[in-house]
């Protein structure tokens, strides 16, 4: 039975190591792009833009979550459900000069977008560049 519990599972929910190791900032509000520009002078702000219709956004939100544990207080790290917050999610496009795509990441650094990546692109940036 050890096998098949460790190859399924046991059905049972597990609590140990299923937290989020990213310290997401929900992203809901145009006043916080001015504060995300403002503060990406002294720590680079990333904005993780997600489709909460997508398989393809949500499994790439899932894989990129799991290599961030030692950037996690190095950046700001903001959530943006694109479909809830449609006029945040076009203010993002305009004031970073960057043409929308979902998924999608922008690193802003010094009010500016220095990368930006969409889809399975994402979690080969290398963030640690931009610390």
């Amino acid at each position: 039975m050890g096998f098949f519990k460790d190859l399924f599972g046991s059905g049972e929910k597990e609590t140990k190591g299923t937290e989020d190791p990213i310290p997401w900032i929900p992203l809901t509000s145009l006043d916080q792009l001015n504060e995300i520009e403002e503060k990406s002078h002294t720590k680079a702000q990333v904005i993780f833009k997600h489709s909460t219709t997508c398989g393809i956004s949500r499994m790439v939100l899932n894989m990129f979550g799991r290599n961030l544990n030692a950037l996690k207080h190095q950046m700001d790290f903001y959530f943006l459900d694109l479909h809830a917050y449609r006029q945040v999610s076009d203010e993002v496009g305009y004031r970073f000069q960057v043409l929308h795509q979902s998924p999608q990441i922008l690193v802003i650094r010094n009010g500016i977008t220095v990368a930006h990546d969409s889809h399975g692109a994402i979690n080969e940036l290398d963030l640690e560049k931009f610390v």
